[in-house]
């Protein structure tokens, strides 16, 4: 899927302001786990990605999310849907 590399970036800010590092130790290959994102976190990283985005996130694909890239491919198919 291809991915505006802006949306990608913005995300990837967002996470990365999110767990207090450099967006630069941050790839699509990044796992949740490795930056410590836990269940809680990804609810509060969900609803501001909802807010900056203008998208609602379904609870079940929150859950499914292991990796950075697959936020952001997550992300993108909703941005798209909505347009």
């Amino acid at each position: 899927m291809h991915v505006p590399e802006d949306l990608e970036q913005r995300l990837i800010g967002m996470i990365a302001t999110s767990k207090k590092v450099s967006p630069e130790t941050i790839a699509r290959e990044t796992t949740f786990d490795s930056l410590a994102i836990d269940s809680l976190d990804k609810i509060n990283l969900s609803f501001e990605v909802e807010e900056a985005f203008a998208i609602e996130i379904p609870d079940a694909a929150i859950g499914s999310i292991r990796t950075v890239g697959d936020m952001v491919d997550g992300v993108q198919s909703l941005v798209a849907a909505k347009a």
